[in-house]
């Protein structure tokens, strides 16, 4: 009965220092807070995982120091006694990734990504997404393995293990060979710097931008809201299109088919005072060419451009509304239409009738000759004939 209230005691005082400690923790962040940005992140960060790291160690004390170290009176001591220890090494690990992830966090405050030249920012937040994920992978290995080291026999084994060490590893390599080439893919993407997050591609003839690059797969984000997820070494095996590489202008074309009759000057001038009323057009290229003329069109083409692959395609919209408006306003006649010529039937050629008629003399039975015909297709008449001559 002593020890149980001992171990109460102990177990009341643990909760107590564990709540006046977070008190105190609480006041000191809020107050460093409101001057430095480190301080709220860190504080929002790890509140939890310290909290629970300070009430595992405490009560792991008050455990310890209430109940004596006595195998035959308490043989339940040394499994309790594991028990927080695997705790204390989980929590612990949790509270590592936490302020891993906070540093790394602090590191891409300085690269924003949501002003006009954002190449090299989406090239470090990139990398630093990566190496994050790549940080909590091996502080969760190490984690699993120190766990794996506080059972008996662990230590023993680990002889055999080494002996089958290379036996092991050619199978697991055999059967994680994709897991790995995709895991080495997403390293090589992050620094190699053929794409970054928030990069506009085009994959499998889709629009998106790159969402999320992870150690295995890569979400792109579909112009229309959809999600396209691709393996990573889908980037480093196969061609795309990276619209934004070096920088995000773009340079596109609206392209008509009109009439002979469509007047190019008058055009340009319009599509000049149509760019002026725009804030899409970033003022870089306003060319308006009539590129061909063949089989009754007269093909023209508008090149525009804009800062990014989205202001490019509603500038580009926008055009071509504004000169299709324009062209059934004030030059009807430019549309483009289809020609059809109406020809009158033509009166059979002299040469021919003379060519029929000739045919029809060379013939051996020939219209108007039905007697004739009769001689050879008719009953042959025998009477009053001589039987000599037949």
């Amino acid at each position: 009965m002593d020890t149980l209230l001992r171990l109460l005691v102990a177990i009341g005082f643990a909760l107590l220092v564990t709540a006046a400690a977070a008190l105190v923790l609480h006041l000191v962040f809020r107050a460093l807070a409101r001057r430095t940005r480190w301080a709220a992140v860190l504080s929002r960060r790890t509140k939890h995982p310290t909290r629970t790291m300070l009430l595992v160690v405490l009560l792991w004390a008050a455990f310890a120091s209430s109940i004596p170290d006595q195998p035959d009176a308490y043989p339940w001591r040394d499994g309790v006694s594991h028990t927080f220890l695997i705790v204390t090494i989980g929590v612990g690990t949790w509270l590592a990734c936490e302020i891993a992830i906070v540093l790394e966090s602090l590191g891409l405050h300085r690269y924003r990504v949501d002003v006009p030249d954002n190449r090299v920012a989406r090239r470090i937040r990139t990398q630093v997404l990566v190496l994050r994920r790549l940080t909590v992978a091996v502080l969760v290995i190490i984690g699993l393995g120190a766990i794996l080291l506080t059972f008996p026999g662990v230590e023993a084994a680990g002889a055999s293990v080494l002996a089958s060490a290379g036996l092991i590893s050619v199978i697991a390599g055999l059967a994680a060979q994709s897991t790995l080439g995709n895991v080495f893919a997403g390293m090589q993407l992050a620094f190699s710097g053929s794409i970054r997050v928030d990069d506009v591609v085009v994959v499998e003839q889709q629009w998106g931008r790159i969402e999320e690059i992870t150690l295995t797969y890569v979400v792109v984000h579909l112009w229309d809201d959809r999600r396209f997820v691709l393996p990573s070494t889908y980037f480093t095996s196969t061609p795309f299109e990276n619209w934004t590489r070096t920088n995000s202008e773009l340079l596109g074309a609206v392209e008509f088919d009109l009439d002979w009759r469509v007047r190019p000057g008058e055009m340009r001038a319009e599509l000049e005072r149509i760019l002026d009323r725009t804030e899409l057009w970033d003022r870089r290229v306003q060319v308006l060419q009539v590129t061909d003329a063949v089989q009754g069109f007269v093909h023209v083409r508008v090149l525009v451009t804009a800062h990014d692959a989205p202001s490019l395609f509603d500038l580009r919209c926008y055009v071509r509304e504004e000169l299709v408006a324009w062209i059934q306003r004030t030059h009807p006649d430019a549309q483009p239409v289809q020609r059809v010529l109406m020809v009158d039937e033509v009166a059979e050629p002299r040469a021919s009738r003379r060519t029929a008629s000739t045919a029809s003399s060379s013939a051996l039975f020939t219209p108007g000759q039905e007697d004739r015909a009769a001689l050879f297709t008719g009953p042959i008449q025998t009477s009053g004939i001589p039987r000599s001559e037949r």
